[in-house]
């Protein structure tokens, strides 16, 4: 398979600030970017580092690791599901920050469980988002299999069966 060009960046960013509805200017702004230089990656006429791009990601509210893909920084060929389930899961409109991190933990966790190594889903969701809330032991990545809470869970213990 073909290799993604710049070219195919910039289309793809443009239709995905076309969605959000925000103008080259607002998009510029909400990435710390210049204008005119966003206008060229648009174009294909400039290739932005990593960092350029996770800041466009941030601002667009979609994968990082989706336009790493798109811009050659990450092999397009490379766990190719994983990029695709997580954009797909952070691009969803109807689910609230909360609940796109507890679903990118879960998913996760099953990809570890059957021996697939993955990223921090925090990544993708900007700072702090990888923390838990203080207080919150609703997060079912705290519980083992067997209803024991685990090290990220409270400190409350094991929970006791009858037996």
């Amino acid at each position: 398979m073909a290799s993604l060009n710049v070219g195919n960046l910039g289309e793809y960013l443009r239709e995905q600030r076309r969605n959000a509805q925000l103008s080259l200017r607002q998009l510029a702004d909400a990435a710390g970017v210049s204008n005119p230089y966003l206008s060229q990656i648009e174009r294909g006429l400039r290739k932005p580092s990593a960092e350029v791009l996770q800041q466009v990601a941030k601002a667009l509210r979609i994968s990082a690791e989706t336009l790493y893909v798109r811009a050659g920084i990450l092999d397009a060929e490379r766990d190719r599901d994983d990029v695709e389930t997580r954009a797909v899961i952070l691009a969803d409109p109807s689910l609230n920050e909360r609940q796109k991190q507890v679903l990118l933990q879960i998913y996760e966790s099953f990809r570890k469980e059957n021996g697939f190594g993955v990223g921090d889903p925090a990544e993708d969701l900007g700072e702090g988002a990888g923390e838990e809330p203080p207080g919150d032991t609703d997060d079912p990545s705290d519980t083992d299999v067997r209803g024991t809470r685990t090290a990220g869970g409270s400190d409350a213990g094991p929970r006791r069966t009858a037996g």
